[in-house]
């Protein structure tokens, strides 16, 4: 039965401010600039001024900014409408121009901004240029123009480039004969059988760089091998790899050199003739493959040392100062002027007007408060954390989680959360992930409440010192650790361990 009933309860939800508000938080100094150029694409109102130069900006610049500026901003959902409700019959509608404070935008040029979006510190006269780059072929390009040198009639040149076609980035072959045949005759309509396959295959694996087209590792390997002089070491390198790979790779050197019957610095030489190999030959190419590889990271802070005073600064090089269009600002001073006798399409346009500008002024006020989120709480990180900053070494990191920094900021966690996230600082020993100076904390020997970061120094400097042919296994880097005042327990060892990508100690043996 169906009925209909009122209900009152209350929620929380994010106003659609609220959330942009948040992602340009969240957003890295790449993504905010990419965030500026779309608002001021699609919004009129909105415009740069190229001409401006403006400082560096620091915590100082915003000190005298008030604490509300703290909360988030309402949206212009929960502003008052400028139109009443008229018994026109010619109007649904009507601007309530007297509601409307048009001084505010008048207001905006004639002040010196509180926050700036943009430093040049360039000599006007200075030469810029660009550096030239060479656009060269791609991997999969440099195989197809190899196919033309190829003895092949038109139809097995068909089924070499689509063999090539799925070779991937690193120069596999992934895909099984079998799966291939199938994919030709339904895509291509090209029949053939699995024996054609392996052998066009063969012909794709004579290719350059050796090793393209292998299915597995130890087949990759392989190929490279038989290309080289057949030398004692390189017949004794493809034994290893054809016959004992699994324990090659397991580290397993001297159960495999009894095996050889090959002395000591037989081994040796065929371990480094195999540990010259190249597991990923398409990687070599510097090409398309090694372009999406490559990762620039901008700083979004910069930290300047002072004679011991520490000053954070936001990285904002490629953001002009923003502000409101003034043809704009005229328009609505000249509507405010003139109220009379004004037509319902002169109304709807400065309904358009003023929708523009607020949205341009929320988006000016969202950037400057993005700007004081993220300088109060790095400016606290710096402070919280300032040993390390001065002595640049990972044993003066303090023991600091997502909540200590909250409750000096006066932020939610989740915000300083946002804030830390993919985002840099650029200091004058390296450039730090933020998320670098966050870590837990234990009690050493002496009650003292230590980083985990620092004894994860200690266990890597600890594998780096150690005797390669004998390794450390777990248990005795516990007990080392234990002797410097560290009460850790094997099961942690390991996983700080694998944390650090440091392989167990059978793996790490070395001749």
């Amino acid at each position: 039965m169906l009925k209909q009933q009122l209900q009152q309860k209350l929620q929380q939800k994010l106003s659609p401010s609220q959330i942009q508000t948040i992602k340009l938080i969240e957003a890295t100094t790449l993504e905010l600039e990419e965030r500026v150029r779309q608002e001021l694409e699609e919004n009129p109102a909105l415009e740069e001024d190229f001409d401006s130069l403006a400082d560096t900006t620091s915590i100082d610049d915003i000190a005298k900014q008030d604490d509300d500026q703290k909360e988030t901003m309402e949206t212009s959902d929960n502003e008052e409408n400028n139109y009443d409700d008229s018994d026109s019959e010619d109007e649904d509608v009507k601007l309530n121009a007297d509601d409307y404070d048009y001084g505010e935008y008048d207001r905006m040029d004639d002040d010196v901004p509180a926050y700036r979006l943009k430093i040049n510190n360039l000599d006007r006269d200075a030469k810029q240029e660009e550096i030239p780059i060479s656009a060269g072929i791609t991997f999969k390009e440099y195989l197809d123009e190899q196919v033309g040198f190829l003895q092949l009639n038109e139809r097995e040149r068909n089924i070499v480039l689509y063999i090539i076609g799925n070779i991937d980035d690193e120069g596999y072959l992934r895909r099984t004969p079998d799966v291939m045949v199938d994919d030709l005759l339904f895509q291509v309509n090209v029949e053939c059988s699995e024996e054609e396959i392996k052998r066009l295959i063969t012909l794709v694996q004579s290719l350059e760089p050796a090793g393209v087209g292998a299915q597995t590792l130890q087949e990759c390997l392989l190929l490279q091998l038989v290309r080289k002089p057949q030398t004692d070491t390189v017949k004794y390198a493809q034994k290893i790899i054809s016959d004992y790979f699994e324990g090659f790779s397991k580290k397993h050197y001297e159960k495999i050199q009894r095996s050889l019957d090959i002395d000591e610095e037989t081994m040796k030489n065929v371990i480094a003739e195999i540990v010259k190999l190249n597991p990923k030959p398409g990687n070599t190419w510097g090409g398309d493959v090694l372009e999406h590889t490559k990762t620039t990271i901008i700083p979004d802070f910069t930290l300047e040392n002072n004679n011991g005073k520490l000053t954070v600064h936001l990285n904002q090089n490629n953001i002009s100062e923003l502000h409101i269009n003034a043809n704009f600002k005229n328009m609505l001073n000249d509507f405010h002027n003139n109220k009379k006798n004004q037509t319902r399409e002169m109304k709807d346009a400065i309904m358009f007007i003023k929708q523009k500008v607020d949205s341009a002024q929320w988006f000016i006020d969202a950037v400057k408060q993005r700007q004081q989120t993220l300088l109060v709480t790095m400016t606290a990180i710096v402070e919280f954390q300032y040993k390390f900053f001065i002595e640049g070494h990972e044993s003066f990191l303090k023991p600091m989680i997502l909540k200590d920094i909250a409750d000096i900021t006066g932020y939610d966690i989740s915000t300083i959360s946002r804030v830390s996230n993919s985002k840099y600082i650029q200091t004058e020993y390296a450039i730090y992930p933020v998320k670098y100076f966050f870590s837990e904390s234990i009690l050493n020997a002496q009650g003292e409440e230590i980083s985990t970061r620092e004894i994860k120094t200690i266990l890597q400097e600890c594998i780096d010192s150690e005797d390669k042919r004998h390794p450390l296994n777990d248990d005795e880097v516990a007990d080392y650790l234990k002797k410097c005042g560290y009460q850790i327990a094997r099961r942690t060892v390991a996983k700080y361990r694998e944390q650090l990508n440091i392989p167990a100690s059978r793996l790490r043996t070395d001749f």
